[in-house]
């Protein structure tokens, strides 16, 4: 048994504290605020947590090695719930292409967008999509993500697709926790030009229990969007999985209103993701749901785009919000929550408190994992952050800086640590 840890002398700490589902309406606003409070720490997993006073008291934390955390913001490490981890050099011409006014189809129409990036990871090797993915997830650390779900989904044939999973799975020991989602469905590959139905039936026939039989990924994902996959063919993608006992994710009203939201609540998906052009209706459909609607405002920034997803909308009708960063070489190359938060406030009109709760506990039970991450509670991973700020409204307040001072993992300090800098 490890010598166990005391965080103490936070001037505010953030427990997240709460029901067992995901939060909705006022219930995001609730972060279980504790004002000078502390965390105890015993094998990885945190046994005590409230006011300094009555932790700081208990026999163990007596003998604890302390953390002093005085001032600051003790909160739940961020969750990305939505990312695409393995993805290779980042997309420059597209850049530089969309500050000339190139639309995000024209740039694909050129040879840009997401098959530029699948011919780049089908050159590379698994060792090297792995360093590289290694690098990235210093980066979450430094930024305070803890828990990071990362798809596939450039390759789109076979041997890259396993590839990329496999590369994945190398990174299961690592912090931050990975949680591989198989996003076969994210275009066709130019072998399928014309056929995405074709390509559609060969995954669910061969890669959906390949990728089963492997234990290779959690969840899968597809990109429901004109230029991508239509409802029916996201339906049969997502109901073969079903059928493996694969649980889905839906890329869903980025650009055009899709039907993908309704469809991912008809199936029981664990999120819907982007829901930029949601209606009313839609949104009802989320509110009475278990389907956590995820929302990625880095992407339309980066896109130059004026819509961002209805978010106040969204919780004010009842549905479970989140927010990721959807980090990726095209369209959201940020590995930063705290920027995420920022644009949720400033452009979706949601408030610091909402926000966090939405990259933290909602994050969470985004990836089906709320039982054990997103919040400081007893018996849950000692999974948490200081940062350098006396109350939690800085984090969004002070948009493109990293006030992160410390990330911990299981109960290990992994930022900073030796060879992060």
């Amino acid at each position: 048994m490890n010598k166990p840890l005391l965080v103490r002398g936070a001037r505010q700490l953030l427990t997240l504290y709460g029901p067992s589902g995901p939060r909705r309406g006022p219930a995001m606003r609730d972060l279980g605020l504790i004002e000078n409070g502390a965390v105890l720490i015993a094998d990885g997993k945190i046994c005590e947590v409230g006011p300094a006073r009555r932790v700081e008291n208990l026999a163990a934390a007596r003998t604890a090695t302390e953390i002093n955390a005085e001032g600051r913001v003790v909160m739940p490490g961020f969750v990305d719930s939505h990312t695409h981890l393995v993805c290779g050099r980042p997309r420059l011409t597209d850049y530089e292409m969309r500050i000339a006014g190139a639309t995000y189809q024209e740039i694909a129409a050129a040879g840009g967008g997401i098959l530029s990036t699948v011919r780049a990871v089908r050159a590379s090797s698994t060792r090297r999509l792995e360093a590289e993915a290694r690098r990235s997830l210093e980066d979450f650390l430094r930024h305070g993500t803890t828990t990071v779900e990362a798809k596939s989904g450039y390759g789109l044939d076979e041997a890259t697709e396993l590839k990329s999973l496999r590369a994945l799975a190398a990174l299961s020991d690592t912090a931050p926790e990975v949680i591989p989602t198989y996003l076969g469905a994210h275009v066709s590959p130019p072998e399928y030009e014309g056929n995405s139905d074709g390509y559609i039936d060969w995954i669910c026939s061969h890669m959906l229990p390949k990728i089963r039989q492997r234990r290779l990924a959690r969840f899968v994902d597809v990109y429901c969007e004109p230029g991508a996959f239509s409802v029916d063919q996201a339906r049969r993608y997502l109901g073969a999985a079903a059928a493996l006992g694969i649980a889905g994710r839906i890329h869903a009203e980025q650009f055009t209103r899709s039907g993908g939201a309704a469809l991912a609540v008809e199936l029981g998906a664990a999120s819907a993701d982007h829901l930029d052009y949601v209606n009313d209706s839609d949104m009802a459909l989320l509110a009475h749901s278990a389907t956590v609607a995820t929302l990625l405002p880095g992407a339309v920034f980066h896109l130059g785009l004026s819509r961002y997803p209805p978010a106040r909308a969204l919780i004010d009708a009842g549905a479970a919000v989140a927010l990721a960063t959807d980090f990726n070489p095209g369209t959201s190359p940020t590995c930063s929550m705290s920027m995420i938060l920022s644009l949720a406030c400033t452009q979706m009109r949601m408030t610091p408190a909402e926000a966090i709760t939405a990259a933290t506990i909602n994050g969470a039970h985004a990836l089906r994992c709320g039982g054990r991450a997103g919040s400081l509670e007893c018996g849950k991973s000692a999974d948490l952050i200081v940062v350098n700020a006396s109350d939690y409204r800085e984090i969004p307040y002070h948009f493109g800086m990293n006030l992160v001072a410390m990330t911990m993992k299981h109960g290990d300090l992994v930022y900073p640590r030796l060879g992060v800098r």
